[in-house]
């Protein structure tokens, strides 16, 4: 948490903010909507929501690179044309035409100081956490947002009720001056009056890739810039698909991670609504990169599935998806702070023999020990992670937990708390001999905290003071499709519908009868 704090308090620096954290309070029960103060100073400057999902065709709004310009001496933006042109337009109307541009960043004072307050809970380890704690927040009445300066927080406005047991702490700063874009030319720099438009003759190159656009540099929430591509969702997941899954999976498999990542996408159109975007082109979110990794059969895999998703009650899905779940499905709250649902089920992911030696819960360190050591049956068995080993050590420990891990003197001691039903670590506790109080990791927080785990279905092996072999299976968070999986699957000649009934049951595949709307 220092740390984070940290990274905002120097933003604020870069931006001219000047800013007050008070001490995190937390507290005792929650508050009735009428006892809501008059809310006087904004949580942050206000940026436009982006456009609905909406229509035949649907268009979003991808970030391909966000927190531009976090400060005047931040690198600078450096567009180039694939080929042909790239035409930059301005707010007030000016234009350029270039095959590339430079852009870099100067810091503007404000004509009149800007006052922020907010309330602030977090970080959290990932976007659904801390959407359930804005849903939580909202339930209150209060206007809660999900917000990634750069790490996942949820912002309230100054003075709101706070749910029950929920930790809180409250900031306050001033903006004295905003980060500008200024194109360079040969007359000098020339600074921009955002948003700025910026279209591509024939593309754009960017990262390696080739984006098609347009394009717009466009503030956020934050004081900084986004570069992002209105991209229609079709061509889009030529972006995702091969990256994903990889374009040479056989056709049902290219189908169903198509139908998911279709879903996906318009499931979570909301993500950073704050920042005036759908979605970013990073693990956050999907894996967006270049489109002409598509080839022909995912291309085909797009055409064959157009407007199809996976769906309950005409609403899309939580479509989450993995690499590989090691042979045995997670429920989603097992993954993530969220309410149970009636497709993300814990389940044995293999043949009837697998399943019936290992039949659910399997609560206890022996039954995923026996799973572990097994691999007869298991679907998605070929892939490299299906089974791993790392070893953690007190050094790494204190460097994943950094300030945290202070208070702890050695030797450290390891323990599982709690596993759920599919074998998962739900909770994994990190003490000292001492009388500190310990790090307790739960959920997603495990995996984002001890990075070097593949996945949270494993057991621990003491190997002396201060040293573990862990021993597990899968990589990612287990619930949903597994691609590896699914993979197997489509080479035993299953179809795409047979595949998802399988890994999401009781949802229905097909188009919605309803325009989809974001949250």
């Amino acid at each position: 948490m220092i740390r984070f704090l940290t990274l905002t308090l120097l933003l604020c620096m870069g931006l001219g903010c000047k800013a007050r954290e008070d001490v995190a309070t937390q507290s005792p029960a929650a508050v009735e909507p009428a006892a809501i103060e008059p809310i006087q100073r904004p949580t942050h400057r206000s940026i436009a929501d982006p456009p609905p999902i909406e229509g035949p065709e649907p268009v979003l709004l991808v970030a391909l690179e966000d927190h531009l310009g976090a400060a005047a001496t931040a690198v600078p933006l450096n567009l180039r044309a694939f080929s042909g042109s790239l035409t930059l337009r301005d707010a007030t109307g000016e234009q350029r035409i270039g095959s590339d541009f430079a852009i870099t960043w100067r810091s503007v004072p404000l004509g009149t100081p800007f006052p922020l307050a907010r309330r602030i809970a977090g970080p959290y380890a990932s976007f659904e956490s801390a959407d359930r704690v804005a849903s939580r927040w909202r339930a209150l009445g209060v206007e809660a947002e999900v917000a990634h300066p750069g790490e996942w927080e949820v912002w309230a406005p100054e003075g709101a009720p706070v749910p029950e047991g929920l930790a809180v702490r409250d900031w306050q700063g001033t903006l004295t001056s905003t980060v500008e874009p200024v194109l360079q030319t040969p007359e000098g720099g020339r600074t921009l009056q955002g948003p700025v438009s910026i279209e591509a003759s024939d593309g754009l190159l960017w990262a390696g890739g080739r984006f098609q656009g347009p394009f717009r540099l466009q503030r956020d929430a934050y004081g900084s810039w986004s570069l992002v591509e209105q991209v229609p969702v079709e061509r889009y997941l030529e972006g995702v698909v091969p990256h994903e899954i990889g374009a040479g999976s056989p056709m049902a498999a290219l189908q169903a991670q198509t139908v998911l990542a279709r879903t996906w996408a318009l499931a979570n159109s909301h993500r950073f609504s704050i920042d005036g975007y759908h979605l970013c082109s990073d693990t956050q979110c999907q894996v967006y990169s270049d489109p002409r990794h598509a080839g022909g059969a995912v291309r085909e895999a797009i055409a064959a599935t157009q407007g199809k998703l996976l769906s309950l009650n005409n609403q899309p899905i939580s479509a989450v998806y993995h690499a590989t779940n090691g042979g045995m499905m997670a429920a989603g709250p097992e993954a993530w702070a969220m309410q149970p649902t009636t497709y993300l089920r814990p389940k044995p992911d293999g043949d009837e023999g697998w399943s019936s030696r290992h039949p659910l819960p399997l609560h206890q360190r022996h039954a995923v020990q026996q799973l572990l050591a097994d691999r007869s049956g298991a679907y998605g068995q070929q892939h490299p992670r299906f089974r791993w080993t790392r070893t953690l050590s007190g050094q790494s420990l204190r460097q994943a937990l950094g300030t945290a891990a202070e208070p702890l003197a050695s030797p450290l001691q390891l323990q599982v708390l709690e596993r759920g039903a599919s074998g998962r670590v739900l909770a994994l506790k990190i003490s000292g001999s001492g009388d500190a109080s310990p790090v307790t990791l739960r959920l997603d927080a495990i995996r984002r905290t001890l990075r070097t785990l593949p996945s949270t279905l494993f057991v621990l092996e003491p190997q002396g003071a201060e040293r573990w072999l862990v021993l597990g299976g899968g990589f990612g968070h287990g619930a949903g499709l597994s691609q590896a999986g699914a993979i197997d699957l489509a080479w035993r000649g299953w179809s795409v519908e047979r595949i998802l009934r399988h890994y999401y049951p009781g949802t229905v595949y097909g188009p919605l009868s309803t325009v989809v709307q974001s949250p």
